[in-house]
């Protein structure tokens, strides 16, 4: 009931767009998603089955789920192909591994690494 009153909508509408029946134009999805914190492309993009798999949700917007990757024998990890694209990632970029133990491992490219430490230095 709360949802349907953010978008302007009945429960009954609501309730159709759950089950299907029929679609949110494209307002709708942007009120949603505003109401939700994810971005329309994540809304309408989500795959269901692997947040499921791994039991979450639709991420909040700027934050993403790339999905499972697996550690090879030398310690190698295949980035995907969309966080590549999304993180400007290309072949002979050098990543910085950070890490912490309560909260995990964490890549950042060289270039941001930098970018950070000098903007910090003006301040």
């Amino acid at each position: 009931m709360e949802l349907a009153e953010k978008i302007g909508v009945s429960r009954q509408t609501l309730s159709k767009y759950e089950t299907g029946e029929s679609l949110p134009d494209i307002e709708r999805c942007k009120l949603i998603a505003d109401v939700f914190s994810v971005t329309l492309d994540d809304l309408i993009s989500y795959n269901k089955k692997d947040g499921e798999n791994m039991g979450l949700g639709i991420p909040p917007k700027g934050k993403h789920i790339f999905g499972m990757v697996k550690v090879g024998d030398k310690g190698q990890i295949v980035i995907p192909a969309k966080a590549r694209k999304i993180f400007q990632i290309a072949a002979g970029d050098n990543l910085i591994v950070l890490g912490d133990e309560g909260q995990g491992i964490a890549l950042i490219k060289e270039k941001g690494l930098l970018n950070m430490l000098n903007e910090a230095r003006k301040h």
